[in-house]
């Protein structure tokens, strides 16, 4: 069964955020910077100790957040419904079908965690992430 989880965009402070949420909601928290990531070669080196990607987990509640420097984070434009989906067929009905009228900002594509991952702009104006990973 596929699911619907919330990805969060911070200016910087993804630490903090996903820190504070830990600790209202408890939960596992798990926090990857990208110097630590394949990514941290295609940046400028201050960006290391930023967030590229942090998943909090609790009782069913799965939270997922990242730095996006660089970009005009406002209210509204920082939420995301990523769908975790599980299978190839699947990815790309939803995907296809959620593009339908909106923008696609990623196409489908392998992703260098090794899931094949896409992002668009529904036409709603809703923000989606699709991620398949085989494992």
């Amino acid at each position: 069964m596929s699911q619907i989880n919330a990805y969060l965009n911070f200016d910087g402070n993804t630490r903090e955020a996903m820190s504070f949420y830990q600790q209202c909601l408890g939960g596992e928290l798990v926090m990857q910077k990208i110097a630590e990531s394949p990514m941290a070669a295609q940046m400028p080196s201050e960006m290391g100790p930023k967030i590229l990607h942090s998943n909090l987990s609790a009782d069913g509640i799965v939270l997922m957040a990242s730095d996006c420097v660089g970009k005009n984070i406002v209210n509204g434009n920082n939420v995301f419904l990523n769908i975790n989906c599980h299978s190839s067929d699947e990815i790309n009905t939803y995907f296809n079908g959620l593009a339908e009228g909106g923008k696609i900002i990623e196409p489908l594509h392998q992703s260098f965690w090794g899931a094949t991952f896409g992002v668009l702009i529904d036409k709603f104006g809703i923000n989606w992430m699709f991620n398949y990973s085989k494992k």
